[in-house]
């Protein structure tokens, strides 16, 4: 194999593996069914405490957690209309974090605002961007758009190292051989968005047939084996298994990534199927669905072993580790976020 150390990636870079940089992205914060008409909560995410609420009107705010007057967490006021309400002093706040009401005087300082951060829900999440604007809404499987969705979801794992290390686990064919026993030759394809914040890497190889496992493969899915990786901003991975094989259609799954310390990060696994008419459609749907958890649970604890016992710093990588030198270059043209002050100071806190 060939050695490539021209192409090591400068690990002195702003964003990769770098647990004093929060990437501008789409963080979840909690489940939608956990946040209803006329609620407030917050939540510690990425450093901060963000308190978000939904208004009358169903759409979700996200603030500052608490009130540039004195301090008080706002998820312990009252939502009023579309804006929310301090419990301390009754001050309100609408989604824009302007103060537009003090019930002990008419005049509004011009100080009395907070920083507001922008929402979207999609698969069953509310997501916040650390921003007050977002350029793209949370990303989507092109062969998904526009399409009624069911959505599965369990419950959120951690991995004791740096979100970035566990996402380049979809795209490291060589480890695919070594601890998955699946001894297939990909050959890499990729495409970048015009933002440059979401890349795709498309894998596909022939498989052999010199075992067991892979004359069986080749007997349900066909000689040739495909899937494909889409990350978004750093902190999203959006995977497509069994594409073009026979028996069995594409299956869908995101990984959102969560930093909540500079080396553990928070895992939520979701499953997406196209929802189908009748009968007979919620039984495939379904179906496919659970092979997609069962893909997933095949892979997760092998990969648990390595993710929670690693020290990330490469020497030498291979040909073959191509895709991995690729995706860290593409994290360390992603920007930093105003959170990464707030997460730095966590890290040095703890510290």
């Amino acid at each position: 194999m060939q050695f490539i150390p021209s192409t090591l990636p400068d690990l002195k870079a702003p964003v990769f593996n770098n647990g004093n940089v929060v990437a501008q992205g789409w963080y979840i914060i909690c489940a939608s069914r956990d946040l209803s008409v006329g609620r407030a909560k917050s939540f510690d995410l990425c450093g901060l405490r963000i308190a978000v609420y939904r208004g009358e009107d169903g759409e979700v705010r996200a603030l500052d957690a608490y009130c540039p007057h004195l301090g008080t967490d706002l998820s312990l006021g009252r939502v009023d209309g579309n804006m929310i309400r301090c419990f301390f002093h009754h001050w309100a706040f609408d989604g824009a974090g302007k103060c537009q009401d003090i019930p002990c005087q008419a005049q509004i300082p011009d100080r009395a605002k907070i920083q507001a951060y922008a929402t979207d829900e999609k698969y069953g999440f509310i997501w916040v961007y650390p921003d007050s604007q977002a350029p793209e809404p949370v990303v989507e499987f092109d062969e998904l758009k526009g399409k009624s969705l069911v959505v599965w979801h369990d419950p959120p794992l951690e991995r004791h190292c740096h979100h970035h290390i566990c996402m380049m686990n979809g795209i490291d064919a060589q480890h695919l051989r070594t601890v998955h026993k699946l001894n297939v030759e990909m050959e890499l394809s990729l495409d970048r968005n015009a933002i440059g914040n979401v890349i795709d890497f498309t894998m596909c190889g022939e498989i052999p047939g010199k075992t067991w496992r892979e004359t069986v493969l080749q007997r349900f899915l066909g000689k040739r084996y495909e899937y494909s990786m889409r990350y978004a901003d750093g902190c999203m991975g959006l995977l497509t298994m069994m594409k073009n094989v026979r028996l069995v259609s594409p299956l869908h799954m995101i990984y959102a990534y969560t930093p909540i310390a500079p080396n553990k990060t928070r895992i939520q696994p979701i499953y997406v199927a196209a929802k189908r008419p009748g009968i007979w459609g919620w039984f495939v749907t379904r179906s496919l669905l659970l092979l997609t958890r069962l893909s997933y649970y095949f892979l997760r604890d092998e990969d648990g072993l390595i993710y929670n016992n690693i020290r990330f710093d490469p020497q030498v990588l291979l040909g073959i580790d191509a895709p991995l030198v690729k995706y860290m270059n593409y994290v360390n043209q992603l920007k930093p976020s105003l959170w990464s002050k707030c997460f730095s100071k966590q890290k040095s806190s703890e510290v």
